[in-house]
């Protein structure tokens, strides 16, 4: 029978399939969200292996650890090097040490080469070894704001350290959930097309104001747009939702830009043109309404009125726009949807709108997907074949940007050296401790 920790292998994601990651545990209370921390990288593909310190033991058992992996746990270091031979070169170098949670004891020894505990020891030789590191801070607030651990975090930045941000609660400051921390590491090791690259998900319903109070709308819960700026960020795309009414609350790691209108979208563009201007791609699911209504001032009167009449006109089209906006570097992907139209006529009207708009791609879609937890799409751009995803909105979200990545142009400049890896190459002798610059 499997260890519990290979049946959930990958259930959520294949990201980390073939990462090893070792999670350094200290001792503060938020580690017992260790386990779980630990069952979520498992569930994005990842070999986990857990180092604790002392402390750490003392709150969340090395055998709870254990089963939550599937590897023992390392409390103490011994003869075999636990810390060498898990971060230092050779077979089976882990790709990432994640130290969750880190607390303001563990992260200052890490910021001035303390190495005491099995954590600090695995710290020391990522750090020189070029290994990234990946810290998910959690203190109780006022040492947060101790001017000397502001300090640390800013030199352990200085190395290439990133941080996981956590929630500030209750005086805390708590250890980002699960889930979370996870995705940080994903996006952290990510090294795919969209790595680094900046990505631009307008989504969501348009409102168009009746009168102060009242709205025309759509059924667009927007969850479509938020599965897409979620795969974005976890194949490491620097991800902004431009938000319209959406039903899914989007990850607390995707920023979000509000809009309301069709008329208050395009004045977001036109401030954040820079933004649309340096995106690799910018994807547009949102549902916009086609027309528009005066503003009345205050509330229109309802009471003994039997009947209200309402002229529309016709909305500004808001792709040819953002097209304008953008330039022609950005991928820029429309989406169409159609009421009652069979796979013909979808497609010619989402080719239509590809030449009139100049996208780089349309995804054609019906009514029927609108609110439900699955989608059918249609993939159209110029020089490929229509290609149909279907699944759920995730899986949906996944396929559309595999596409998307086979249209994006090469990085500019070549491919970067890794945040947090050694500047020295095998060849260099490092400067000698002490030395000076």
């Amino acid at each position: 029978m499997p260890h519990p920790s290979r049946v959930i292998r990958g259930v959520r994601s294949r990201h980390l399939e073939g990462r090893r990651i070792v999670l350094g545990v200290s001792g503060s209370i938020a580690a017992v969200e260790a386990p779980r921390i630990a069952r979520e990288l498992l569930r994005h593909g990842a070999d986990v292996v857990a180092v604790m310190t002392r402390e750490a033991a003392r709150i969340v058992t090395p055998e709870a650890m254990a089963f939550a992996t599937g590897h023992p746990a390392i409390s103490e270091l011994s003869g075999d090097v636990e810390h060498v031979s898990l971060l230092g070169p050779g077979e089976g170098r882990a790709d990432l040490l994640l130290i969750a949670p880190a607390t303001a004891n563990t992260l200052s020894k890490i910021a001035h080469g303390i190495d005491d505990t099995p954590v600090t020891s695995c710290a020391s030789v990522a750090l020189g070894g070029g290994v990234p590191v990946l810290l998910a801070p959690a203190m109780h607030g006022d040492m947060a704001r101790n001017p000397a651990i502001r300090e640390n975090l800013r030199r352990l930045r200085r190395f290439g350290v990133e941080l996981v941000d956590p929630v500030r609660a209750e005086g805390e400051e708590k250890i980002a959930p699960p889930e979370v921390v996870a995705a940080a590491v994903v996006h952290r090791l990510a090294s795919g097309p969209l790595a680094r690259r900046s990505v631009i998900v307008i989504g969501g319903a348009s409102r168009e104001p009746i009168d102060e109070v009242r709205s025309v709308t759509n059924e667009s819960s927007g969850a479509t747009a938020v599965a897409i700026a979620n795969e974005a960020y976890l194949r490491g795309a620097s991800v902004a939702l431009w938000a319209g009414a959406i039903r899914h609350p989007p990850p607390s790691y995707v920023p979000v830009e509000p809009w309301t209108s069709v008329s208050d979208l395009l004045a977001l563009g036109r401030r954040r043109r820079s933004a649309l201007r340096a995106s690799a791609a910018i994807l547009v699911p949102a549902a916009l309404s086609d027309f528009t209504a005066a503003r009345r001032p205050g509330k229109i009167e309802s009471r003994g009125v039997r009947e209200l009449t309402l002229t529309l006109r016709k909305a500004p089209k808001a792709l040819p726009e953002l097209r304008r906006l953008a330039g022609g570097a950005p991928r820029l992907v429309g989406f169409k949807l159609e009421a009652g139209k069979d796979e013909a006529d979808l497609e010619a009207r989402a080719l239509e709108l590809l030449a009139e708009a100049r996208l780089d791609a349309v995804v054609a879609n019906r009514v029927s997907n609108l609110g439900g937890d699955r989608a059918e799409v249609l993939w159209l751009s110029p020089g490929s074949e229509r290609e149909w995803i279907r699944g759920t909105k995730p899986e949906v979200a996944a396929g559309l940007l595999d596409r998307l990545e086979s249209i994006l142009p090469p990085r500019a400049g070549g491919p970067r050296r890794r945040r947090g890896a050694a500047t020295s190459s095998p060849s260099e002798e490092p400067p000698p401790l002490g030395g000076g610059p």
